[in-house]
């Protein structure tokens, strides 16, 4: 069973930083896309950063590019977001999710808050 367990969120004030983890488990994911989406209040979800788990290609929404930076751990079978240079519009409950492609994703993670706020 395929298990995605994101930890990290809080409340972080504009420009602050913080590290999302994704702790996944239940197969190997050599070939698989893993990636980060976040889903803000009343907004649909959108794509945030994915990253091939086998080579370590990245992929970034042009909103958050600069900013923030994709991993992964492959000994630890952990992928990882760091965020910098927070904005208020960065607030919402972000995903970690696993695909064979870049825009089909098969798992999802339970989500994590991130708010940022004065």
């Amino acid at each position: 069973q395929v298990q995605l367990v994101e930890s990290g969120g809080g409340l972080v004030q504009p420009g602050g930083s913080l590290k999302l983890s994704c702790a996944a488990s239940g197969r190997t994911f050599g070939s698989y896309y893993m990636g980060w989406f976040r889903q803000a209040p009343g907004k649909e979800r959108e794509f945030v950063a994915a990253i091939k788990w086998s080579g370590g290609r990245t992929y970034y929404a042009e909103s958050v590019k600069g900013r923030f930076t994709i991993s992964r751990d492959n000994a630890k079978n952990t992928l990882y977001l760091q965020m910098n240079s927070l904005k208020p519009e960065d607030t919402a409950v972000y995903y970690c999710a696993a695909g064979l492609t870049t825009i089909a994703y098969d798992y999802w993670g339970q989500g994590t808050q991130v708010t940022v706020s004065s």
